[in-house]
Formats: C-alpha cells, structure tokens, sequence
C-alpha cells in the first residue's frame, strides 16, 4: 500500500497560562464621573484622516471574503464624528449595496441592549436583587446544585452553567427552552469560572418576564427603545423592514448547524438557534437594529442614563453595571452583562482604556464605549452571509485602535482609572491583587486563537470523553461549530470515542453528529489509506492526569 499525502498532524497544547496583570481594576467613587466628563472627542483635520484607514482595513478584510459588507459608525455624547457603509448587505440570491440605515440581527447585543438594561431597570425599583437565588423567581430552576446561583452570577457568566443548550436537541418555544435549563446540571460551581453562556441570558430573559408581566419584546419596546427613540430596534422584524434587512445564511427552521433541507436563508428571523428554537424573543440573541439607533443608546450611557431628557437609568446605575464583577483571582474582567477585559474583549482594539467596556455578537456586531474620551465605535456586520465562513474578530479589534489612534487629541485625564462607586459614594474596596495563570485545555488555547491553525483545514479528531472545554463542551462539538472548520471524521482509541468500552473498539458512526468513527483499538492500530481519505489535518485531544 502507498502511502498516504502528507499529513499535517497539530497536537494540541493542553496547557497555556494568561496573565493576570490586567485583572483587577482599582474603583474609585463617582466623583471621578464628573471627571471624566470633561473630555470631548474632537475630530480634527488629521484626525478625520487618521479615520479613512478604516476604508482599507475593511476593503482588505472584504477581499478575503472575511465579510460581505459593514456599517461602521463612531460618535460622542453629542454629535456623529464618522460613519460609512461598506460593501454588500446581500451576496446571494441577488447583490445588494450597504446602506447606513440597514437592519441587522445584533446577535449577542441582545444581552446588553435589552437585558442588562432590563434587568437594571427592575433593580431600580426594588423589584429584584442582585444577590437573590434564580430560583426565587424561577423556582424550578433550583435543583441539581443550582440553588446557589444567583442573578450576579448569570450577568457575571460565572453561574457554572455551559455555553448553551445541546444543539443537536431541536425544540420549540421559550417554554420547552426555560424546562431544558432546569435540568441542567452545572459543570463549575457559582463564582469559580468564566463561562460565557447563552444559558445565563435566556434565563434573565424569563425573570424580566415574570416580575413585569410583560414578555420580553414589549417591555424593552416600552421601556428602552420608544424612550430612546429607536424606532428600527425590535425583536421579530415585520415584513415591511425585510428589504433593508441584511441576511444571514441558510438554515432549515429548527436545525443546527445550518445547512440541509429544507433550507431557507435567514432575512428577518434570528440566526442564533436557541433564539429561533424558544421563537424570536430571547434574552441572549433575537434583536434587530441599526446603526443609528445603537448610536442613540450608546450616547445615552455616556450621558449618564439619559438621552435628550429622558431617563432610562440612573448614573448610578450605569456606573455599577459597567465597573468590574467579576471574582479578581479569575483573571477576566466583565461588568455586570458587559465585557472590560475578557478574553472575548478583543474589539476594544489596544489603545482604548481597561475602564472603557463593550459586547460583541456571533453574526458580526459590535459595541464599545469610552467614558474617558467620550467616545464610543458602532461596528456592524453580516459576516455569516452567505455560508456562516466569515470572520471579524480581529478587524472589530484593529477599527476600535484605529478610531483611539484619531482621537488621541481626547487624552484621558491624568490618574482616571475606572467609573464606579456604589448608591452612597463610598468608593468599593480595593481587591487583593492575587496572580493568577488560569490553565487552559487545548482545545481552549485554539478557540482563544479563533482557531487560526485549522481554518480551511479539513480536520480527523482523534479524541475520547476527556477532550473537553473549560466550560464542559466536548472538543467534538466546539470543533464541529468552529468558523472555518470542517470536521471530516473522528478516530476511536481504547475505551472508545465516549470511553465506556472495556474490548475492542468497533468503527462505527457518531449518533450526534452523524460523522464516522474510525477505530484506532481493533484489528487496526494506526490509520490506514482509507481512513485519511479528504482529511489534511489530524487534531489529537487526549488528556491525561
């Protein structure tokens, strides 16, 4: 027999320290608000042409089909200091040019527009505490060792709950989705570790519903966007904003991934599978919105809560929300719903301070806001258009410095480190500066990298049940949803793919995701010829003690 073409075999590193020089922040009181107030951003002429980089930066990233089109708009408290549309808002059926008014699913913006802000609202008028179990308002949910968490704990993502629901398990409404979250069993305890989780947003989704008495669609339409006057911002967008709706990619109605019969591409109905599974309205994903109208709720947290003389929270508020939450020894800063210095915070770019804070979605957008220089980047795109392959982690990042490289005539005042303080003006403690070097899996360092290595790789797993993620998911699943990445087959050592075999290991086919298993603990030890068919990449996660 000939041999095989050459393989390019990557084994994973199972082990990789992060710094904690970053993560903790000193608080100081809300004195400094008005402080920081001072600043004002100023385009001046150099700084106008400081910004035309961002042409070439996205021109670039359109050209390597990492995204059809973009909306990118950067403003102040007052005033919109530049904004631009780029490219294509549809590839297929038909080409469609960007429009700065076009309509996009926000994904994950989701959590901060709409949830976050409820949640703080009902914080302000006593009808709910941080601090109170989940179960006090979902009662179903306190079991299985979930009676401990608590609403902090879901803003925060260090509930102990996984990423998101079993994706292979289809569903239908927010009902079925609320009961499948209360059998879930936690994979960490509350407090010990940062697993962002869809889970955590869907469940304030339903608090929000049962201390209002109003689903989630109509308490944010009455209370966050007719106030702010975001008249494109809604959940379940109605026929009449279709055209101006940029799409997503084709996906059966239930299904993920996407792909397979009977397929239609996404115009108007969520992308995000739990989201579209519980019906449109969900805590973590579901809204649509324009540029303009993020713009209109960016200034109102600069300001403060308030926008042209409405109210929608209290400074105090906002300064909470936005300060950091999360436990110091965890070595990732995330406010209360918003990210400062997580690993997810790439699209704060690296010349905006740790004090600024942000969020990104899965379809493409992002938000990040200053209070230092008063300055905050609307980034919006459909980067999942027309196929789910395309990528704008690290361009989100390199528009964010670019926009601080202009307005560096906006310095920050000398010795501002953050916004915050509590309801009486004392400023919070200091935490204990204690190094960290969190350990990370290795399927967890190539997610960390966006999986650079693997993109356009057709990749065989050799891996069993220890291949997993810091936040519990198998390394089957997270390499079978990665971008880019096109798992082909997986390979069986001893014990089997879920290791509960005690003989010879049979090749057979994977009941969840349909893909073959090779055995690799039967008559044929080592790959054969046949077995490597279509595969370039062999990736190996097998942990050990």
């Amino acid at each position: 027999m000939s041999p095989p073409a050459a393989i390019t075999v990557h084994m994973l590193i199972l082990t990789r320290s992060l710094g904690a020089a970053a993560a903790v922040l000193l608080l100081v009181s809300t004195s400094v608000l008005a402080q920081v107030r001072t600043g004002r951003p100023r385009v001046t002429e150099g700084a106008a042409q400081r910004l035309q980089r961002l042409e070439p930066l996205i021109a670039n990233a359109m050209t390597q089909q990492r995204l059809p089109g973009a909306v990118v708009l950067v403003g102040g408290p007052d005033r919109t200091l530049y904004q631009k549309a780029f490219g294509r808002r549809a590839i297929v059926p038909s080409p469609e040019a960007m429009t700065t008014d076009t309509i996009f699913d926000v994904a994950s913006l989701t959590k901060v527009v709409v949830t976050t802000t409820s949640v703080m609202m009902l914080l302000e008028r006593g009808q709910l505490g941080l601090d109170e179990p989940v179960a006090t308002y979902i009662p179903e949910f306190g079991k299985y060792g979930k009676e401990r968490i608590t609403i902090r704990h879901l803003l925060t993502h260090v509930s102990g709950l996984r990423g998101d629901l079993d994706m292979a398990l289809e569903f239908q409404g927010a009902e079925a989705a609320i009961r499948l979250a209360a059998e879930e069993v936690p994979v960490a305890p509350p407090g010990a570790r940062l697993i962002y989780s869809d889970i955590n947003f869907f469940l304030l989704g339903e608090i929000v519903t049962r201390i209002s008495g109003e689903r989630l669609d109509a308490f944010a339409r009455t209370h966050i966007f007719e106030p702010l006057a975001m008249r494109e911002t809604t959940f379940l967008p109605t026929a009449s904003l279709r055209p101006r709706i940029a799409p997503t990619e084709p996906c059966a109605p239930l299904a993920w991934p996407c792909g397979g019969p009977p397929q239609l591409m996404l115009r108007g109905v969520v992308h995000d599978p739990t989201a579209r599974r519980m019906g449109g309205v969900a805590g973590h994903a579901g809204l649509f919105s324009t540029a303009a109208d993020l713009s209109r709720f960016c200034r109102m947290l600069l300001k403060g809560g308030t926008l042209d003389g409405v109210r929608v929270l209290s400074p105090l508020t906002v300064a909470l929300m936005t300060r950091p939450a999360t436990p110091p020894a965890l070595g990732q800063v995330r406010g209360l719903g918003w990210d400062i210095d997580s690993r997810f915070a790439v699209n704060r770019g690296v010349l905006f301070p740790i004090g600024s804070f942000g969020h990104t979605g899965w379809t493409g957008p992002s938000l990040w806001i200053d209070p230092v220089t008063r300055t905050f980047v609307v980034f919006l795109a459909n980067r999942v258009h027309p196929d789910g392959k395309g990528d704008v982690v690290a361009l989100r990042g390199r528009v964010a410095t670019i926009v601080a490289a202009a307005l560096s005539e906006a310095a920050p005042p000398r010795d501002v480190r953050f916004v915050g303080g509590d309801s009486s003006g004392t400023p919070p403690p200091a935490a204990p500066v204690r190094p960290t070097a969190p350990v990370l899996n290795g399927i967890d360092v190539l997610a960390a990298d966006q999986f650079a290595i693997l993109r356009g790789k057709r990749v065989g797993l050799v891996t069993n049940h220890t291949g997993r993620s810091r936040d519990g998911r198998s390394t089957i699943d997270v390499l079978r949803a990665a971008p880019g990445v096109t798992l082909v087959s997986l390979f069986s050592p001893e014990h089997g793919i879920r290791g509960i075999l005690d003989a010879e290991v049979p090749s057979s086919r994977d009941e969840k995701t349909g893909l073959p298993i090779h055995s690799l603990y039967g008559d044929t030890r080592r790959p054969t010829a046949g077995m490597l068919e279509g595969v370039d990449t062999m990736v190996i996660d097998l942990q050990d003690i």
